[in-house]
């Protein structure tokens, strides 16, 4: 399995900073706003990031967690989980709920600081199925949910969204997706299939021995498919946002359509 490593540990200071900004700077009218979380308003996304913060420290510095139990679809579980701690946390004001989440980033932020990024660590499933995967990843998944649902409110409420410097990173992690999207279908090893987001950079997958892989490195030969679309319609087409624009592409179809399906997000 090829990865691209990345480290967004620096980050998730800046990113809490803009979040917390983003959240003060909210009218009483905007709580209320729906959100393209499908029956979640601003305040909804907002409790949501409280319950990943809390979530993250309790089980990853405490080892205090809730589970599945054996044989429960994990995406149903995480589904139901989310919804239930949603719906308690609308007894929280707009400014505690602030508050709290400050307090527990941070918390988070001081736990990611003394995590070996190249230790093996448990399975991103978007990413790797059941396999492990490295620690960076997984940090990386988490960074990557802490920006979508930043987006999301910022989207709802008419402000701009996070700049580049904030956005490349998820990007890169998400391009670990690509390769899963294309499991189903099969192709002589050697096939190059190309995803390129406009303003954002492109990524590679290639057909090897034992399935398909990213190549960190443009392959010397043209693509079977080369799919494309903007940085915006990424962002969605990983969250699996239904808004999320058609992919443009060239080539393969059956490749263009496994691409549409990825999914770099759990539940």
């Amino acid at each position: 399995m090829v990865l691209l490593r990345v480290d967004t540990r620096p980050l998730f200071s800046q990113l809490r900073a803009e979040l917390g900004a983003l959240l003060d700077g909210l009218a009483d009218d905007d709580w209320g706003r729906p959100t393209a979380c499908p029956g979640w308003s601003v305040h909804g996304v907002a409790a949501h990031l409280l319950g990943v913060e809390l979530g993250n420290v309790s089980i990853r510095r405490d080892g205090w967690g809730l589970w599945p139990r054996p044989g429960e679809d994990l995406d149903s579980w995480l589904n139901g989980f989310n919804q239930q701690w949603v719906e308690a946390s609308r007894r929280i004001s707009p400014r505690l709920l602030v508050e709290l989440i400050k307090v527990a980033a941070l918390r988070f932020e001081e736990l990611v600081v003394t995590l070996d990024l190249d230790a093996i660590g448990g399975p991103v499933q978007w990413a790797t199925g059941a396999d492990p995967a490295p620690v960076w990843l997984d940090v990386a998944r988490e960074y990557m949910e802490r920006y979508v649902h930043q987006q999301q409110i910022r989207s709802a409420t008419g402000r701009p969204p996070l700049g580049a410097a904030f956005t490349s990173p998820v990007l890169t992690t998400a391009a670990h997706a690509l390769p899963r999207a294309l499991d189903g279908v099969t192709r002589p090893a050697g096939t190059v299939v190309t995803f390129t987001v406009e303003g954002g950079g492109s990524w590679h997958v290639v057909r090897a021995a034992g399935g398909w892989e990213l190549d960190p490195s443009p392959p010397g030969r043209p693509a079977a498919c080369h799919a494309r679309t903007t940085v915006d319609g990424a962002l969605k087409l990983y969250a699996r946002d239904p808004s999320a624009p058609p992919l443009r592409w060239d080539g393969d179809a059956e490749l263009a359509e496994a691409l549409a399906g990825v999914k770099a997000v759990l539940g």
